[in-house]
């Protein structure tokens, strides 16, 4: 895999959070030489000892071998960096605002560092509005530039990156998407070449694709547990039907969040608006999505009457499992909901060790049964298979109340039933 041409080229990284760290590693993999640059001191003195700034799992270890390789080093001064290059990848995870609007002023801080010292072809990974790489190539009228979009997924990031579904190379010359074909050659996958904007408006689309086969399959379980179906057998026939395929995301559960698929429909909202287009189907998406999320609120309350003077237990925090991230996590949102109502919320995930910022002021407890102890309600609210290890008999005995509310339908409800335990999933059939 380490050929001269590999081992004798240099790419600059720019943008060290969660995307920057899994290019920059591995490429180094791959055998690049790889230099990571962030102007964050911390988060550069951090990798140098091999720690990244958030857990992927798996990425510690590889960029500790990248160091040690000699193939992997980190520094402060971006222009620098990029200076010796012959690739440079923009690669920061793009900032969203609370309402899902992309902020792309770390972008453009980057681009104007680079102005006066990028004499090579710029990859953007970024995820950006469709139009921005043009802009970006206006700036840097002597680079060519690239979008590759990034489809990593938390906790399955190194995996999708040495083995993607496809690779999307966008730019508006021959040459520079020959260079980049080249770069991403030792990946061995199906390589889609188009211009800037197509690939900027082909990552928009597939992450709306993904919102919407949510919030459909979501108003589909909404209605099982009205009528008494199971939205589980439902996704399953769905998944089989190879018009629709195995990999589907059909499964009722709770609405997407962490910011990924939202900001991607937001940006497809505003360019619609600003071009006098109506986005009725994106705006349904969005619609659903912030109604499903309420809707566990809507099912505690049926169940448990006003929230004043009951405790409520949460499993998992992070907004999926394999990370340890809660930006824009759901749980934080309904959690947030919970205390406005008056309810005291205890809270177990093995993942986080402590909440960022005074959001809010949940008892984040290390050993789950003492999270459980004297609850009214436990609400599972992502897919740690190791919460389907856990003696329930014991949980239902030392709760207040034994009633489970599972939104990602991970336990086997007659289990539950045969622990004592008031049990309701999304979209099985179970409505409350």
């Amino acid at each position: 895999m380490c050929s001269l041409h590999i081992a004798g080229t240099k790419i600059c990284v720019i943008g060290l959070w969660h995307l920057g760290c899994v290019y920059a590693a591995c490429l180094a993999e791959l055998g690049y030489s790889v230099i990571g640059a962030d102007e964050n001191v911390q988060v550069v003195s951090n990798l140098r000892i091999g720690k990244a700034p958030l857990f992927e799992p798996g990425l510690d270890d590889l960029v500790s071998k990248g160091i040690a390789a000699g193939k992997l080093s980190f520094i402060t001064d971006i222009s620098a960096a990029a200076a010796i290059a012959d690739f440079v990848v923009l690669a920061y995870d793009t900032p969203i605002d609370e309402h899902d609007r992309v902020n792309l002023s770390i972008v453009f801080h980057a681009v104007y560092l680079l102005k006066s010292n990028l004499h090579t072809t710029l990859v953007v990974s970024s995820q950006v509005p469709v139009g921005t790489c043009d802009e970006i190539e206006k700036q840097l009228d002597s680079a060519g530039v690239a979008y590759v979009p990034e489809n990593l997924r938390l906790g399955q990031a190194i995996e999708r990156f040495m083995n993607p579904d496809m690779i999307v190379i966008g730019a508006n010359n021959a040459v520079v998407a020959t260079k980049v074909k080249k770069l991403f050659a030792p990946i061995r996958s199906k390589i889609i070449e188009m211009d800037l904007r197509s690939a900027e408006m082909t990552k928009h689309a597939l992450n709306s694709f993904l919102a919407t086969s949510i919030s459909f399959a979501n108003e589909i379980g909404n209605i099982c547990d009205l009528v008494g179906a199971d939205g589980l057998k439902v996704a399953a026939a769905l998944r089989s039907d190879s018009r629709i395929g195995s990999k589907a995301l059909v499964r009722p559960g709770l609405g997407f969040a962490g910011g990924t698929l939202a900001r991607d429909l937001r940006s497809l909202q505003e360019t619609a608006r600003k071009h006098g287009f109506s986005s009725t189907l994106i705006d349904a998406v969005l619609d659903v999505n912030e109604k499903q999320n309420y809707s566990v609120i809507n099912r505690l309350r049926r169940v448990m009457g006003v929230f004043t003077g009951k405790t409520i237990t949460i499993f998992g925090l992070t907004y999926k499992p394999g990370t340890d991230t809660l930006r824009r996590s759901a749980a934080l949102e309904i959690i947030k909901q919970l205390e406005k109502e008056n309810a005291v919320v205890k809270a177990y995930d093995p993942r986080v060790q402590g909440l960022v910022g005074n959001t809010i002021a949940v008892n984040l407890f290390q050993d789950p049964y003492c999270a459980c102890e004297g609850s009214d309600a436990l609400v599972i609210l992502n897919e740690l298979p190791e919460f389907t290890n856990m003696d329930f008999k014991k949980i239902g005995r030392i709760m207040r109340t034994a009633f489970v509310l599972d939104t990602q339908n991970l336990l086997d409800s007659s289990k539950m039933i045969d622990s004592g335990i008031k049990y309701v999933g999304l979209g099985r059939g179970m409505a409350v």
